[in-house]
């Protein structure tokens, strides 16, 4: 139990923080916000699975990914096609020339459902397949480029241009993935309608309660040796390497972790939201959420979370408000945040909120105290950059 309270929690600031966190997703915004708002928070907090990852992979490995889009994209195509074939039954699309298959292979004068959709008609392959697939590609593309030591700007470039080749592959072939408006129309999960407010915020749980589980995960695995090893090959990899380390081994787990919580926010994005296109996979949406790691604060699992909900809520309020200058008022924002906070919102509050709550905690000191030679216990910390 000890163990995990300081391995897994963090020890008292740690558990702290997740507590925190999770009040303020699962009990806050559920009080104070209506279904649509609510619902939109469970948007921006599918996003923070990616933020998630991103913090493992680069700001502890030092793997700066432009790509992960590619495997929030793969689990929530995983999702929608599940959830397409569900709604494509032969007396739902009786309408069509072909019935008992998706509409928009119906337009594209497909007439039997393809090989490779079949296995989506089963739930459990679907959920093999959305933690499977975006890992087993990661670990191919983290074989291929680790084991040739690929430096960390070629494997940025080389994860971006995978991000635009499966975008365009999946706009090209409109017959099979449903082209540039992606796969669309889904309504119900095992007979259950997603569509209803009931049904959202019963989502909208489920995604918080899945997302706090991956940044417990996560903590676990950046307190054992492996976290240590990260933060080594990060700052000196050569050194690790001499030292019997099998660097490209680690990184490539690394990123097949980091691919893992991508492609579950984006199976729960497409049952959050109802949809998934290929604007979720290609360059900008990966650079996007680089930029949620990178406001929440690289190092820190729950900045992320909170970069997440400000960069979104952020560019909501000012699409919404202003609709002519938000691109500029956006671009205005990272600008300021990198320009000030170059650490993050999980820096700006290690550098200027803490200190001030550690001096108002401590206790004034008594002029008549006798000194003791009891040793006092050490503070519980938490992992570095983990008090955000």
């Amino acid at each position: 139990m000890n163990t995990f309270y300081r391995n897994v929690l963090g020890g008292r600031q740690g558990a702290a923080g997740i507590a925190v966190l999770a009040a303020l997703i699962l009990v806050v915004f559920p009080l104070v916000l209506d279904v649509f708002r609510l619902n939109l928070v469970g948007k921006y907090l599918t996003y923070a699975f990616v933020a998630v990852g991103l913090v493992m992979c680069w700001g502890y490995g030092g793997i700066l990914s432009l790509g992960q889009g590619i495997f929030f994209g793969l689990g929530g195509y995983c999702m929608a096609m599940f959830l397409k074939l569900e709604a494509s039954t032969p007396e739902a699309t009786k309408i069509q020339s072909t019935p008992g298959i998706p509409d928009f292979m119906d337009w594209n004068q497909i007439t039997a459902l393809p090989w490779f959709w079949e296995p989506f008609k089963s739930f459990a392959f679907t959920l093999l397949a959305i933690l499977l697939i975006p890992v087993l590609l990661a670990l191919v593309i983290g074989v291929a480029m680790f084991k040739r030591r690929v430096g960390e700007v070629y494997f940025a470039i080389v994860t971006q241009a995978i991000a635009l080749i499966l975008s365009v592959l999946i706009i090209g072939q409109q017959g099979y993935t449903g082209g540039v408006n992606g796969i669309t129309d889904l309504k119900t999960l095992l007979g259950w309608d997603i569509r209803s407010d009931s049904a959202r915020t019963l989502l909208y749980f489920l995604n918080g309660g899945l997302l706090i589980g991956c940044i417990l995960f996560a903590r676990f695995l950046l307190s054992s040796k492996l976290g240590k090893l990260l933060m080594a090959m990060r700052d000196k990899e050569e050194r690790v390497r001499f030292s019997g380390y099998d660097v490209a081994n680690f990184k490539t787990f690394t990123f097949c972790i980091a691919a893992l919580f991508s492609a579950i926010g984006g199976a729960m994005f497409t049952l959050q939201v109802g949809f998934m296109s290929p604007s979720f996979v290609g360059i900008v949406p990966s650079i996007e959420m680089v930029i949620f790691a990178a406001v929440g604060g690289r190092m820190s699992l729950l900045g992320a979370v909170y970069g997440t909900l400000v960069v979104n809520y952020a560019k909501s309020y000012f699409s919404e408000s202003f609709p002519q200058l938000w691109l500029f008022l956006m671009g205005g924002l990272f600008i300021a945040v990198v320009m000030l906070f170059p650490n993050g919102l999980a820096g700006f509050y290690d550098k200027y909120i803490k200190p001030g709550m550690r001096r108002r905690r401590k206790p004034a000191a008594r002029a008549d105290d006798a000194p003791t030679t009891t040793r006092a216990a050490p503070e519980d910390s938490s992992l570095p950059g983990e008090t955000a």
